[in-house]
């Protein structure tokens, strides 16, 4: 494990009590399996798999050589500077898939204060695989380079048990992409396993009130076999990302209607993030008007508005010959945001949630896209003052069927059972393709 320590203060008291020597460092910490130890100093170096002893690794920990890099050499007292004293306790965010395109763009938003505010320290704890450290360490100095006063942390490492310890968010973006010819099946079981494994390490070593964003596809049953894998953690505390849907759907209403997006409110995106996902604009407003009061073309609405939704990310791979990773990242930030500021009055936002107890008659027991509010705390209910209609429930109907498909097909991976396959279509959005 490689760990860049910026000048962490104190987790346990508010940011910092003491002056503090900036330092970008060696930290070998207590490893739970093998670890890879390595450095973000000048000379190239290949990573060596390491395996102590736990009761050495702790020992040794303390005494871990040190070196300053750059401008983290500097020694300041935050003691004595107006702005930093009254910063909030340092906040532990871990990322996996650390090194791709959607984090590249994602970390940096992070590390600014875009996410969390600009009173919000934050320790980023970064998750690759043995093929991406040297990636993680490219990244790691880029993000020293950027100079962000609020990043105080940044460890990177291959084990999400050591990652993971003390997350209070964990933004989980890695997963294996789907290629030529895998069944989608295949995918779910490969994607399951490490997902199942991430849920473990989170149950293992997190914050025990961690909220939990799974953004790697297929993203809500990955959700499912994670939140079923980390029974100590409050299901609630999972979501799976639909928010770039929802904002897909607002630019389109916005574009019919002719007014810029933010005029567009209470969008709902219900179901799997799937070509099987409903966007919902029997809800929806304009201008605080119900949309089809204001887009009164209910063709468009049923037939080319759903289907332009469902269907943005394969054009996007079309055009641009990739999948989307700034707006994917921009989706991770609007989520989280609607997380810890509260839902502006009469609106709410989309995210796939555990569905036990839901007041709609949704399937219990999966993880379903829904509205919900919140009061900025982190935490968020369902909203239950929503109308519904033949034709909207009809696809939500469907949505939920591919769910529960996609359920019985990881069983083995969630404890219930022998995985059984019967999955209704292949209706994996392009972008997993």
């Amino acid at each position: 494990m490689a760990a860049i320590d910026l000048s962490s203060p104190a987790r346990s008291s508010p940011v910092p009590l003491s002056p503090r020597r900036g330092s970008l460092h060696l930290l070998l910490r207590r490893p739970r399996r093998p670890t890879l130890r390595c450095s973000l100093d000048a000379a190239p170096k290949q990573a060596q798999a390491q395996g102590p002893p736990a009761a050495v690794a702790a020992e040794e920990a303390p005494t871990a050589r040190k070196e300053c890099y750059g401008v983290f050499c500097t020694t300041y007292d935050l003691r004595a500077d107006e702005k930093t004293k009254s910063w909030k306790s340092l906040v532990n965010v871990a990322v996996s898939g650390a090194a791709g395109m959607i984090s590249n763009h994602l970390l940096f938003k992070l590390a600014s204060g875009e996410v969390f505010g600009p009173d919000q320290p934050i320790a980023l704890k970064l998750l690759g695989s043995e093929r991406s450290i040297q990636a993680l360490e490219g990244v790691a100095m880029e993000l020293e380079d950027s100079l962000y006063p609020l990043l105080r942390e940044v460890s990177i490492g291959i084990d999400p048990y050591v990652v993971f310890e003390d997350a209070e968010w964990a933004l989980l973006i890695g997963a294996k992409p789907r290629g030529p010819g895998m069944e989608r099946s295949a995918l779910l079981d490969i994607n399951g396993q490490i997902f199942a494994e991430q849920g473990k390490a989170l149950n293992s070593v997190a914050s025990r009130n961690v909220k939990v964003i799974v953004v790697g596809n297929p993203c809500n049953t990955n959700a499912l076999i994670c939140l079923k894998n980390a029974p100590n953690i409050p299901a609630k505390n999972f979501h799976a990302l639909t928010r770039l849907d929802e904002n897909r759907a607002k630019c389109q209403l916005a574009l019919k209607a002719g007014v810029f997006y933010d005029k567009v409110s209470n969008m709902t995106i219900w179901g799997n993030h799937s070509t099987t996902q409903v966007p919902d604009f029997l809800n929806a407003k304009i201008n605080g008007r119900p949309v089809k009061e204001v887009i009164k073309d209910t063709k468009w609405l049923e037939d080319e508005f759903t289907k332009t939704v469902q269907k943005r990310g394969g054009v996007l791979i079309q055009k641009w010959g990739r999948s989307s990773a700034a707006s994917t990242a921009v989706s991770i930030v609007d989520a989280i945001r609607s997380l810890v500021n509260p839902t502006p009055e009469g609106d709410w936002f989309s995210t796939g949630v555990y569905t036990t107890g839901n007041p709609y008659g949704i399937a219990e027991d999966i993880v379903f896209s829904m509205p919900c509010r919140s009061k900025g705390d982190g935490d968020y209910e369902l909203v239950k003052d929503v109308a519904m209609d033949d034709f909207l429930w009809e696809r939500i109907k469907k949505s939920e069927a591919e769910l529960l498909a996609e359920k019985r097909c990881v069983a083995h991976l969630t404890g219930e059972g022998n995985a059984f396959c019967d999955l209704p279509g292949d209706t994996m959005l392009p972008g997993e393709m």
